[in-house]
């Protein structure tokens, strides 16, 4: 994994930046969002333990061009129930070590 943890379009907040690449697979986290669907919006939170960082790379953009892949940060954990769980971030996303 790269040490530049990167949003395709906008910037991660340096302390999110900081615990992602200080976490290690077992630390319990909480990763909290807000959902919009049009006008609605509402808080979704997710607890677990971390298994790791990745990028997810999307097929909308890879038909352009082969080399210019749009990638998101995702982050995976397990929940408290076994669910293996993957959750992409972004700019608002709140991610705490428990």
């Amino acid at each position: 994994m790269s040490d530049t943890i990167v949003l395709p379009t906008r910037r991660l907040d340096p302390a999110v930046v900081e615990l992602l690449r200080a976490l290690k697979p077992g630390d319990k986290v909480r990763v909290e969002q807000t959902v919009r669907v049009g006008k609605r919006e509402w808080p979704a939170v997710a607890e677990g333990e971390f298994r790791g960082l990745a990028y997810l790379a999307t097929g909308v953009t890879t038909e352009r061009v082969k080399d210019d892949d749009l990638v998101v940060p995702v982050v995976r954990f397990t929940k408290p129930n076994g669910e293996l769980t993957s959750i992409s971030i972004d700019e608002r996303t709140k991610v705490t070590k428990l």
